[in-house]
């Protein structure tokens, strides 16, 4: 894992957005796993802007709420379309979004897995990270071998997303399908974006802390090639600042990001 600290959430995302171009233009059939969230609005806002070809892209999203049509403004299939696909030329046929409208939950969850197989797997996956210390919607104690699967969100994520529903958590879906751990693992490249001071505390234990279930961004420890791009607010509880500022100074991968 490597920790790379920006001045504020603008250089972050603009960091995140470089390293996901680079990857890009290096493979234009990338299969590319994606979050949404607020952190990510100012992400993709920067990847619109940037002359990229998107054309022979995959992308597969972490998650989708159970009971919400694609068509809702509140589905992130819609999140996806405004913030992302609508303002790059890639093929929506390649854009693939779990259905929690489907009838059969579990064959949606199997299907989705099997199409990231088909795909050849995910290249590059984004994240960011929840108050909880979850990644897509894998809440605490959340197997860090799981598959794609139903899970029941906790009144934590529910208040964070709040503010997508008009501020009232109650009007947020109890239930989400999501990747597991263990698919996410399965990347070949992981990158985490997490910004602001209310993410400094947990990003802290899962980055420093012990593996556990309880957080399972801390399951990232085990990837080999994770990169975790934070601004200062969200890097203020790090204990190893020193080193993880000398490794993006010093290590040959990130002369051209400097």
């Amino acid at each position: 894992m490597e920790v790379i600290v920006r001045p504020d959430a603008d250089s972050a995302a603009a960091l995140a957005a470089r390293l996901i171009a680079a990857r890009l233009r290096a493979k234009p059939g990338l299969v590319l796993g994606l979050a949404t969230g607020r952190t990510m609005e100012r992400l993709y806002a920067t990847l619109g802007s940037i002359q990229l070809d998107f054309s022979g892209c995959s992308t597969f999203n972490l998650d989708e709420y159970i009971g919400v049509p694609a068509e809702d403004a509140h589905s992130y299939r819609s999140y996806m379309n405004r913030h992302l696909f609508s303002r790059v030329n890639i093929n929506l046929a390649q854009t693939h979004v779990l259905d929690g409208m489907a009838p059969d939950l579990g064959l949606e969850a199997a299907r989705f897995e099997a199409r990231i197989r088909e795909a050849g797997g995910i290249d590059l996956q984004v994240l960011g990270i929840g108050e909880a210390g979850h990644i897509g919607f894998n809440e605490p104690l959340s197997a860090l071998m799981s598959r794609t699967r139903e899970k029941a969100l906790t009144p934590a994520t529910r208040q964070q997303n709040a503010a997508m529903f008009g501020g009232d958590p109650v009007k947020v879906p109890a239930r989400a399908l999501t990747m597991g751990v263990g698919t996410i693992l399965e990347a070949r490249e992981i990158l985490l974006l997490a910004t602001g001071s209310a993410k400094a505390g947990v990003l802290a234990k899962a980055v420093e802390g012990p593996i556990t279930a309880m957080i399972s961004a801390s399951a990232l420890q085990l990837h080999p090639r994770c990169k975790v791009i934070v601004d200062e607010a969200a890097a203020s509880a790090l204990t190893q600042r020193a080193y993880y500022d000398w490794v993006f100074h010093n290590e040959p991968e990130w002369a051209d990001y400097r």
